[in-house]
């Protein structure tokens, strides 16, 4: 057997703060740009991420920059924490990548981090990852989700071609949460107030009239609302697993780290759970 190739290891791209912009009352804008990004590339996806790399206070890492030495010399405690986000654009002439941060007040880390950081410090990040895109070749597209889905369900609103069929739900806080989306989609604003987390956008995709023909779905935000969406597609719609995008980028009452420790085991009870009841894809 042929052995496998070793590992290469992951080089963080280095980029400095061109500027920020604060969106709504909870959403916060960071362009960042610099020498670092000359070589940074995204692909077709609409959901592309990244991890944003956030080193212990007081802790000074050596120049240049590597993780995977930090990783080796480094306790781990002292090691830096990431978290991820998605890219809400690239601009690839000039060379500057668009992040938006969710703002809960003094709670989390990159929260906090986004709301005071200035132009011209240095951040580090992991990535692209990414895995979506609306297919052109389905009849139409669904995207749902919360604050934490809205930049890339933005994303892929903004790549449909004109005229293409699309229904687009996205929960927010209140009205002042709404953001402009250059796409001739009409977005429905779902205004949570006071209302549990993720109660009004199951019942407007529960409510949606579906339309004929094959669907590309992109459901993504809190935990367990996400799952009662996925029953709702798979067991209720059919829709076919390869027709679904649907994760939980977070889970109320967890951190990232938390959230990403029992993230693949609450995944697989989920669709256990579920694929029993589900048509075959």
């Amino acid at each position: 057997m042929a052995e496998r190739p070793a590992r290469r290891p992951r080089k963080p791209h280095s980029a400095q703060v061109v500027r920020t912009e604060r969106l709504t009352p909870h959403m916060q804008r960071v362009v960042l740009g610099g020498a670092g990004l000359a070589e940074f590339e995204l692909g077709g996806c609409t959901d592309h991420y990244v991890k944003l790399l956030f080193g212990a206070e007081g802790v000074t890492y050596p120049e240049p920059f590597d993780l995977e030495r930090v990783r080796a010399e480094f306790p781990r405690e002292q090691w830096p924490v990431t978290r991820t986000y998605t890219v809400r654009h690239w601009d690839a002439e000039h060379r500057e990548l668009t992040v938006d941060f969710v703002l809960h007040g003094d709670e989390g880390l990159a929260g906090p981090w986004a709301a005071r950081v200035q132009p011209g410090e240095t951040v580090r990040f992991m990535g692209p990852g990414g895995a979506y895109a609306p297919d052109p070749a389905a009849d139409w597209h669904l995207l749902a989700g919360d604050e934490s889905a809205l930049p890339a369900i933005a994303a892929a609103l903004e790549s449909l071609p004109a005229g293409a069929v699309a229904h687009a739900f996205i929960e927010v806080a209140g009205p002042e949460e709404e953001q402009k989306i250059d796409s001739d989609v009409e977005v429905v604003w779902l205004h949570r107030g006071d209302r549990p987390l993720g109660e009004k956008l199951l019942e407007a995709v529960r409510a949606l009239r579906w339309p004929e023909g094959r669907v590309h779905a992109f459901v993504h935000g809190e935990a367990a609302t996400v799952k009662e969406l996925r029953r709702l597609l798979r067991v209720d719609h059919a829709v076919p697993r390869d027709d679904l995008s649907i994760s939980g980028y977070w889970r109320l009452g967890h951190d990232e780290d938390g959230w990403q420790a029992a993230k693949r085991e609450w995944n697989a009870r989920v669709e256990a759970e579920q694929e029993t009841t589900a048509p075959a894809a």
